[in-house]
This record gives structure tokens, sequence and C-alpha cells, in this order.
């Protein structure tokens, strides 16, 4: 299978439109248990009778009827809030003021086309992609009014997040909603795979409940996500051949102690180590250009050889034990949002897995059935 291959993923078009749902809900207890995890796996044809079979059970349960849900979740003592409903994917954008939602990385169709089998032989959407945006203060003015009133489903689960959940089914609130949202664009935050599965799907079956992905909806604005860096290791290529890369493109490539190259990393700076050596790096015009996109474009371009695997780390500790001799490791700056939008509203791209929006929802606490719509 062909994983090298990546296309930027088709844009949905305005009007961005949440439409509610009928949710599946693990119970508390189970939410983020890795039990719930498998029994969301293989084989996946057999996933639908599974959930049926828990809701007999109680260990899982169903909504009395469709929602736009308000969800809160806090985790580490952050809170995020959002609107989870099914986002219409029906329609795709012909120009850039078009577009609603805003992939900030290319995908491998494969691994969508994976993704899209899964889902259609589960019935189901199993989680929600996360999509962010800037919203306005009306809308989140509605969302405060909504959150002051008392939730409907308020539990601890199994991972430690606290989960606060709304369903909003009166008719005049999600007219106000929608109206709110029909302007909006949002940036995929998680879930650019399952997002193209949703494309995928759609086309393959239009005018079906297919039609529609599960999504959230987060206001950076309101309960910002925390934007940080998903740094690399290298592996086939050497600290002196990544540095002698980095200069050979204009950066300025200093050899640090490990405290001095960790304390410099910052929204200039990129560090580069193999655990032993350590180099601060401080390309030129990184106002203009993401420092992930600088370093795929511009540096590992010119490394010959190339380096062979890529492996990703969301924090510096795992990036510095997988880092040797043979496998450095580039740490990376935190992403800014405001410059990660502007370049893809541009029409830009960043390389694949370039940001890491945390925190994300538990497992299980809002699911789409795709044959109830």
């Amino acid at each position: 299978m062909d994983f090298e291959t990546v296309v930027a993923p088709p844009y949905v078009a305005k009007p961005l439109t949440l439409l509610p749902f009928t949710a599946v809900m693990l119970a508390p207890g189970r939410v983020g248990d890795p039990a719930s995890a498998r029994a969301l796996a293989r084989p996946y044809r057999d996933v639908a009778a599974r959930l049926t079979r828990w809701i007999d059970q109680r260990r899982a349960s169903t909504d009395t009827g469709p929602a736009i849900y308000l969800h809160e979740y806090t985790s580490n003592g952050l809170t995020v809030r959002g609107l989870v409903g099914a986002l219409d994917v029906s329609h795709r954008a012909e120009s850039l003021a078009d577009r609603a939602v805003w992939p900030h990385e290319a995908i491998h169709p494969e691994q969508a086309g994976e993704l899209a089998d899964r889902m259609l032989q589960m019935d189901l959407n199993p989680a929600p992609i996360l999509l962010v945006h800037h919203g306005a203060a009306s809308l989140r003015e509605l969302i405060s009014q909504v959150a002051r009133s008392r939730p409907d489903w308020r539990y601890l689960d199994r991972t430690g997040q606290r989960q606060r959940i709304w369903a909003i089914r009166d008719d005049e609130v999600l007219a106000e909603i929608a109206s709110h949202l029909s302007e909006a664009r949002c940036l995929i935050a998680d879930g650019h795979h399952r997002y193209a599965a949703y494309l995928r799907l759609q086309e393959n079956r239009p005018g079906t409940p297919w039609d529609t992905g599960l999504a959230m909806l987060v206001d950076q604005l309101d309960t910002p996500l925390f934007l940080g860096a998903i740094h690399r290791t290298l592996a086939g290529t050497t600290l002196a051949a990544l540095a002698q890369a980095a200069r050979e493109v204009g950066a300025d490539v200093v050899e640090q102690g490990r405290r001095h190259a960790l304390s410099a990393l910052d929204s200039t700076h990129l560090v580069l180590t193999d655990g032993s050596t350590w180099h601060t790096v401080e390309p030129r015009g990184l106002e203009r250009e993401a420092a992930v996109s600088w370093l795929h474009d511009r540096v590992l371009t010119r490394l010959t050889p190339a380096a062979g695997t890529i492996a990703y780390h969301h924090n510096v500790e795992d990036a510095l034990a997988a880092a040797g001799t043979t496998s450095p490791a580039v740490l990376l700056p935190s992403p800014d949002f405001d410059q990660v939008r502007a370049l893809v509203e541009a029409g830009g791209l960043l390389p694949e897995k370039a940001t890491s929006f945390q925190p994300k929802p538990s497992l299980g606490v809002l699911m789409r059935p795709v044959t109830d719509g």
C-alpha cells in the first residue's frame, strides 16, 4: 500500500451546517476505558450489534431524540467546550471564499479509504472530528447561557476527564445556532483522515445519512484548545548532516549545552540533538513560514541520503528518549494558531502531523449511529 502519496482533501462549502442527531453514549464508567476502545475495533461489522447489546445491558445508552449537544470536558485543569452535531459535508467549495472547513494537513488517500470502509461496516461515527474557529460574541453568549443551565449528563470518566453535556432541542435556539454558524470558517484541529473518509462516504452514498459526519466545533476565543508542536526523530541520518543542511539554507546553527538549547526553544528557534550534542537553529523568515514547513520543505529535502522513517513525538521527553546517533531529534516550537489559519486560508497546507491540539475528549462520550441519521 502506497502511503507515500499525499493529497489535499476537498473543502466543504458554506454554509457551515451542524444538524441534530441522536447520540449513543457509553456508560460513564466505560468512557475512556481501553476495553471500550477495543470493543469498537475489529471485526468492525459486529460493532453495531455489540452496541445494541451494550444498550440492553446498560453499558451504553441512546438519547431520547435528536439534538445538537454542548459538550464541555475538563482535563488536567483545562476546560474545553463546543457544539457537537452532524456536519453537512454534501457540498464542495468552488472558491476560497466559499470554504467552510479548512484542512491544514494533506492526507493519505489509502488511509482515508480504510477509515471510510471501517465506518461503513460499523454504521457509526465513533468520535467527532475537532474543528476550531473564532466565533461571534453573540454565539459565545448563547453557549454561555446554555452552560449556565443544569447539564443533562455530568460525570467523571475513567481517564479523569470531567464531562458535562447539554442536549439542545429547542427549535428557536437551534435556529439561532444555525444562523450564527452559516458564515463560519473553521480549521480542522484533529481528524483530517476521518474528515476525508466522511467526504468519500458522502460521494459514494449521496442523499443518505452519510451526507453528514460527526464533528465538534470549539471556539478558540472561548475555551481554546492548547496548540502544541509534534517533534520528530529522523532515522538514517546524523546530527552533523542535519545541522549542515540547515546552514546551507541560511539558518544560524549554534552548538549549545543541553540547558541553554532547551531554553532557546521558542517561536524563532528549533533544537537539533542526538542526545549528546545540542544545536539551536534560527531560520530566517519564520514570521512568514511555519517552522515545521521550513524543516520539511527546505532542510529535509537537502539531506543526502534522504532521511528514512520519520517518527513523531507529542512531547520533548519522548523525542529525546528516541534520539540517537543515527536518529537525531528535531524539537519544534509550538505553532501559532493565527499563523496556521492565515496560511491555510491563503491556500497553503502544513506537513503531516504539524500540530497537536489538546486536550481531546475521551472516546465514547458522544457517538453517532449513521443509520439513524
